[in-house]
């Protein structure tokens, strides 16, 4: 079976069960998943009921699509995301993404926990992403190009969309909510990186590491969705404390976190409205 056999799989069994068009679809990264929590909720759908679909094994990632509202704008929400990491190819990895697309979204808007590695950032920080590093994993185009969804060689040149970038900064501007502003560099994990492999990302640019996001947007870009991202920086990365890195300290940062990022991510999807 392609990806793309696959993929018009995975969206006639959701059709048959969901009767919904989103215009946001929203992925929640690690701790971050109670937000699905906060809307007006119409329906849920476990990744289990769709055939096919890859299921997250992480903690803290429920696994399943939540349908509904947030600030008068309908969304379709992941609670839980996979990754390159759980043993899944790049394919199934950015499936969820293109799913999303073929239920009628217009807009993807990312988010993850990340370490920080600009030495700027503190423990709690919200990063809006402007563009990303994601030489380190597997590009999801590799293979036959899927026609269907966009041009074999799309262009990345913006692949965080500048309009939506504004809207979130005028969103938590007005809120009064700090939003750092920086690039995202992905590796694979599962494990965290080294102080030297912290040490390279620095000299490339990256201002944030972690282990999703940037495919999904390489993804989307190419289906023809505008993209935006916010990181919420959890730690600072290897090398930069003496603190060895736990998930279990990613998971208790982006909790403390998760009442200002409730209000910015409603805030922000409501001013996307239009």
């Amino acid at each position: 079976m392609t990806a793309y056999e696959k993929l018009v799989k995975c969206y006639e069994c959701v059709k048959k069960r969901i009767d919904f068009k989103p215009k946001v679809a929203l992925v929640l990264g690690s701790g971050l998943g109670d937000y699905a929590n906060s809307i007006d909720v119409r329906a849920t759908l476990s990744y289990k009921d769709i055939e096919g679909f890859p299921t997250s094994t992480v903690e803290g990632h429920k696994g399943q699509f939540v349908f509904g509202y947030a600030g008068g704008v309908p969304v379709v929400i992941m609670q839980g995301r996979v990754h390159y990491y759980e043993g899944y190819s790049m394919q199934d990895v950015v499936l969820p993404a293109r799913l999303m697309r073929m239920m009628g979204a217009e807009i993807l808007f990312l988010t993850n926990a990340s370490g920080g590695v600009n030495a700027d950032f503190s423990a709690g920080d919200f990063m809006l992403i402007t563009d990303h590093i994601s030489s380190f994993v597997p590009n999801p185009l590799i293979g036959a190009n899927i026609d269907e969804l966009g041009t074999r060689f799309p262009d990345m040149s913006e692949i965080y969309d500048r309009r939506l970038r504004k809207t979130i900064i005028s969103a938590a501007k007005d809120l009064d909510i700090k939003l750092r502003q920086g690039v995202y560099i992905q590796f694979t994990g599962p494990s965290f990186e080294s102080p030297a492999e912290i040490r390279l990302a620095r000299t490339l640019g990256a201002d944030a590491v972690g282990m999703s996001t940037a495919c999904e947007a390489i993804a989307a870009n190419h289906a023809g969705m505008k993209v935006c991202g916010i990181s919420c920086v959890s730690n600072l990365a290897a090398g930069m404390t003496d603190n060895p890195l736990t998930h279990a300290e990613v998971q208790e940062c982006a909790d403390k976190a998760a009442p200002l990022f409730k209000k910015l991510i409603t805030e922000s999807i409501r001013r996307m409205r239009n």
